[in-house]
């Protein structure tokens, strides 16, 4: 049963170490412990990009590399990380600079924000940078290169 879901079970693995690393890494370059880090989205490493990398190396390991099977999962692959670096991080952008509007609106005093949307709570880092795609990519990749070498 390992052996069929190895690809399954690599990206699960990999998932998990990235979300474990992230209030560790913000720790060492921030010296603050935010242990709610676990469960976010967005930060260093990518999770989404340290999910798909795995998953595609351990297709490739598993069903070759030119199989459709890899093909499809590479291609999975390259849309899930441009969309964590390009289209999820300028979404988050957007969120910032409209809460900075809305914070500039009422300090101008004269007009109503009291809609309940104003007061909606969201979240403000959706997306990554390029620089922690990267390193999901590169977790993914080594962790599941590690467990295929202790499989074997």
């Amino acid at each position: 049963m390992l052996d069929n879901m190895f690809p399954f079970w690599a990206a699960i693995i990999s998932w998990a170490m990235a979300q474990a690393l992230k209030p560790v890494i913000y720790y060492a370059f921030h010296k603050e412990w935010l242990p709610g880090l676990i469960l976010a989205s967005g930060g260093l490493p990518s999770s989404h990009t340290a999910t798909v990398a795995s998953l595609t190396l351990a297709v490739g390991l598993r069903e070759g590399f030119s199989s459709t099977l890899f093909a499809v999962s590479l291609a999975f692959s390259l849309i899930v990380a441009y969309d964590a670096a390009n289209v999820r991080y300028y979404a988050g952008q957007n969120v910032q600079i409209t809460q900075q509007l809305i914070q500039d609106l009422r300090e101008m005093g004269n007009l109503r924000l009291d809609d309940p949307i104003y007061f909606t709570k969201i979240k403000n880092v959706l997306g990554h940078k390029w620089n922690e795609v990267i390193c999901g990519i590169a977790l993914g990749i080594s962790v599941t290169y590690l467990l295929y070498m202790c499989l074997r």
